[in-house]
């Protein structure tokens, strides 16, 4: 890879042994993708929870932590993705102490690198929208698809020891969506019928990540009736990208590199897919094998402040009698408490979460702990997922999950 002057500086340890040693990581992710050079990236957003990182990432993460100490930190601003607890209803969630020690380590650990403790994925939505054309270092794949398509900025999905690099370097190898040419549409899809529940905009998400099921299919999406919401196109990316690792698309009159087909070259492509409400509807049938549930989980992505002012719009009057979490960011979090949200859906009967994923939490262990197997949810995301974490989950509306909590059935 071709050097400029600085980064020959760090990469000779005259800027400090961390920033060193996270140039050297990125070369050798640079040399594998056949990256030119760097690109400089304003903001880093890091995938660590604890789960995966386990007891040999936390220890690499402290050693980085006490080289660093008294030397320059992250020189860009670095933000965190939810951790693997809500500290304050860790025991709702019958977490383990040793669950709860090895996170607080992780954090103490990113502190010292002068880490932001955001704890979420929709820091497009609560933080700081990247804008067009903006490079950026971000890891977590809901977060990269929507900062990539909706918002226009540049990013590859980056693991979570690049994008520590990133926030120490501030630069990324110039490889993949940072490059023009690879983010010309691949694969051309016309829908026939337009969704309007969250959930029904993640099954279409599911549909054309299935669909396209490479991380380097770029998607052009014609055919959709008006404006989707800002969580309606998070539902529907954050699918789109655990369905078929789909990094970027491009909605035809909607998205801001796609005014017209043409702006992404998909008038060149013949049209490979047609998806109507069918096709969507037959997704989450695959989901639907049994009308008893144990828990209701809203989470994956996290929920803006308006799905929130829905649940508990949804919960009035009701009582649970079956668990049911609803995940949010710490950013929404107090203006959920300030607005009344939290207490009315809790008044039902349900928690209210912050600054976690239900799926980077333990998911097993908690089901375990919990009894939890048969779990509803309006998460086409969190359903792909969570097969794989023992339970059988079944995609619905918002309003039939909370019924569901109401009476222990899917109806």
């Amino acid at each position: 890879m071709k050097l400029n002057e600085e980064e020959k500086s760090i990469l000779a340890g005259e800027q400090g042994r961390v920033p060193q040693l996270a140039l050297q990581h990125q070369i050798a992710v640079g040399d594998f993708f056949g990256a030119e050079d760097f690109v400089p990236v304003s903001q880093a957003h890091i995938m660590a929870d604890t789960e995966s990182l386990g007891q040999a990432g936390v220890i690499w993460l402290e050693q980085l932590g006490e080289i660093t100490e008294g030397q320059r930190q992250v020189r860009i601003p670095t933000i965190t993705d939810p951790r693997g607890t809500d500290f304050a209803k860790s025991s709702v969630l019958k977490q383990d102490g040793w669950m709860l020690d090895l996170e607080q380590r992780a954090i103490d650990a990113f502190v010292r690198l002068g880490v932001s403790m955001t704890d979420t994925c929709i820091n497009y939505q609560t933080i700081a929208a990247p804008t067009r054309g903006e490079h950026v270092a971000f890891g977590d794949t809901g977060v990269v698809i929507y900062s990539n398509s909706v918002c226009g900025a540049r990013s590859n999905f980056e693991g979570g020891p690049s994008a520590l690099a990133a926030g120490l370097t501030g630069r990324t190898p110039r490889y993949g969506f940072h490059l023009d040419s690879q983010r010309q549409a691949t694969l051309r899809i016309r829908v026939d019928w337009t969704p309007q529940t969250l959930n029904d905009w993640g099954a279409l998400g599911g549909v054309i990540g299935r669909l396209s099921a490479n991380y380097w299919t770029v998607p052009v999406v014609e055919g959709l009736e008006g404006a989707p919401t800002s969580d309606q196109l998070k539902h529907f990316g954050a699918a789109m990208a655990s369905f078929g690792s789909s990094a970027l698309y491009h909605l035809v009159g909607i998205t801001p590199e796609a005014y017209r087909i043409e702006d992404v070259g998909g008038d060149k492509l013949p049209v490979a897919h047609r998806v109507g409400e069918a096709e969507v509807k037959a997704l989450q049938t695959a989901y639907a094998v049994t009308d008893e549930i144990d828990v209701v989980v809203f989470s994956a992505p996290q929920l803006s402040l308006y799905e929130l002012r829905e649940i508990a719009k949804l919960c009035d009057g009701k009582q649970f009698i079956k668990p049911m979490l609803a995940v949010t960011s710490p950013q929404v979090k107090p203006d959920a408490d300030r607005m009344g949200f939290t207490a009315r859906i809790e008044a039902a009967g349900g928690q209210v979460l912050s600054g976690m994923c239900f799926y980077q939490s333990y998911a097993r262990e908690m089901a375990d702990a919990n009894g939890w197997k048969r779990l509803a949810t309006n998460s086409a995301k969190l359903v792909n997922i969570l097969g794989g974490y023992g339970y059988v989950p079944m995609l619905a509306s918002m309003q039939r999950c909370i019924d569901a909590a109401v009476t222990g059935k899917l109806k």
